[in-house]
């Protein structure tokens, strides 16, 4: 014990003095055989142990600021909760929508490939967990037979297991095991998003698809309309009241409308077709479907958001996995680091092995402690330095692409904004605009009965009409998406605490 002072005095210049960031700062692991040379045969692996502890802090930041910043600069609607987000779907009161949309996760690719990361995240796990507690192992044996010439016929059993840990002395596994779970955490986050990004996906289908049919609906009504005209100025035509000339333009303009209600039926099938393949359901069972849930439109949920763009953020799921993917790649430095520094490791056995022969039996029991091992590295071409380089670049890009995804979160929040801000401005101008046309082409239609108006006029008015009526439901269409839009930009519902991969409820 009188010893140890002087153990530990030469031990003390293992660490340097100088310092980076407040973290100690080890010696290169090359030049550790020469400082212990003068006193290798006082040194124990306690003092050893001690003199590196130092060295368990070499990791960059795992937590950096994502430079985000203060305040939303376009307008916040002000309608509806926060807590409604995880339930969104469900409360716009559309049972197929979200049908579909559990469907499509349910036989998405995207979502199966986010599950089976998450489960070699967490086999990932179990292994790094594992490293820290010792390995045992267990062997049994039996034999029969001659082993030496005139040596009697014997027979031989044994049973022995086998322990072996290595010992965490710089913190390496503990390392690992924390970096595990920060990537099974990123996992569970990325298989939320793939959900989310179906759901939004099916979303909007579904809503052009919704704005499809009613845009159809329209053009078959303007079809007739324009059909009907074409047969009255034929018949006028045929009495001599009217020039052949408006008959014709009469049939043209019935032969755009029915043109026009072919390419919008077209319209419509693509999007049958594309919820199709994205549910997995049978086109036949969708189409009788759908007209029986768009005879009362979904009405849109609103939710609030938080007024901070850092705590918006938190909800995001690809967010949280960059930032845990920092976490990661942290570790790693941390890990690349303490590979250049000595490793401890201890084995250790106990066997039992029965030998018999000409009914002789005979017991030995065998146990050992050891070896303790220590790995000292001392030359590798350079191989563990340029690995601490490599890891310290991925911790770099790690941060660079957190700090970039928060960017184009922000950015993705701006814009839904902006469009909803917009389409919100819009609507009383565009009701205006349909009720006016409407009431124009009425008119327009009354002088034409009575011969008061030419036929020119009343396609003008009937085209105004239509376009009118058209832009207003594509505006339904753009406010229904930007709402989409948002719910996605908000992280549909994402709870750290509570997303697991074991529910197949809609998003």
């Amino acid at each position: 014990m009188q010893a140890l002072p002087e153990v530990l005095y030469h031990a003390a210049p293992l660490i340097s003095p100088h310092m980076t960031d407040q973290k100690p700062v080890c010696i290169a692991p090359q030049n550790l055989h020469k400082k212990m040379r003068p006193f290798t045969h006082q040194l124990t692996f306690m003092t050893l142990a001690l003199s590196l502890a130092g060295c368990a802090n070499l990791m960059p930041p795992p937590q950096v600021d994502p430079l985000v910043v203060s305040q939303w600069q376009a307008p916040l609607p002000h309608q509806g909760t926060v807590g409604s987000l995880a339930q969104w779907w469900q409360q716009q009161g559309d049972p197929l929508l979200v049908e579909l949309i559990e469907a499509a996760q349910t036989v998405s690719p995207t979502v199966a490939q986010a599950l089976a990361r998450v489960e070699s995240a967490r086999a990932t796990r179990t292994a790094a967990s594992a490293a820290l507690l010792p390995k045992l192992d267990a062997s049994a044996s039996a034999s029969r037979g001659i082993s030496q010439p005139n040596v009697p016929q014997a027979s031989t059993q044994s049973l022995e297991l086998k322990a072996a840990w290595e010992v965490d002395l710089l913190g390496a596994n503990r390392v690992a095991s924390h970096a595990a779970e920060m990537q099974l955490q990123g996992s569970q986050a990325m298989w939320h998003d793939a959900r989310v990004s179906v759901a939004a996906e099916v979303a909007n289908t579904y809503y052009s698809l919704s704005t499809c049919l009613q845009l159809l609906n329209l053009a078959r009504q303007d079809a007739a309309s324009r059909q009907q005209t074409a047969h009255l100025a034929e018949i006028s035509t045929q009495a001599g009241f009217t020039a052949p000339a408006s008959a014709a333009l009469a049939r043209a303009s019935a032969a755009e409308g029915s043109s026009r209600v072919t390419q919008q039926a077209a319209a419509c099938d693509l999007n049958i077709k594309a919820l199709v393949a994205l549910t997995g359901m049978t086109e036949p069972d969708l189409r009788q479907k759908v007209p029986v849930a768009l005879i009362k439109p979904a009405q849109v949920a609103p939710f609030l958001i938080a007024s901070v763009p850092a705590q918006t953020l938190t909800q995001r799921p690809d967010i949280y996995s960059a930032e845990r993917d920092v976490m990661v790649a942290s570790a790693q430095v941390g890990s690349a680091k303490v590979k250049r520094f000595p490793s401890l490791t201890l084995n250790g056995s106990i066997g039992a092995l029965r030998y018999n022969s000409q009914g002789t039996s005979n017991t030995l029991d065998t146990w050992s402690f050891g070896p303790l091992t220590l790995n000292l590295p001392l030359f590798d071409g350079g191989l563990r330095a340029a690995n601490v380089l490599a890891s310290e670049a991925n911790y770099t890009q790690a941060v660079t692409v957190y700090r970039a995804k928060v960017r184009q979160a922000v950015r993705e929040v701006e814009e839904a904004l902006v469009n909803l801000q917009s389409t919100d401005a819009r609507k009383a101008n565009a009701e205006v605009s349909t009720q006016g046309f409407a009431e124009s082409l009425q008119a327009t239609q009354a002088r034409y009965g009575q011969g008061l108006s030419s036929l020119v006029e009343l396609e003008d008015a009937r085209r105004s009409a239509l376009a009118a009526q058209s832009a207003q439901l594509t505006l339904a269409l753009e406010r229904n998406l930007a709402w989409v839009a948002l719910y996605r930009a908000m992280g549909g519902g994402f709870d750290a605490a509570h997303t697991t991969p074991t529910t197949t409820s809609a998003l």
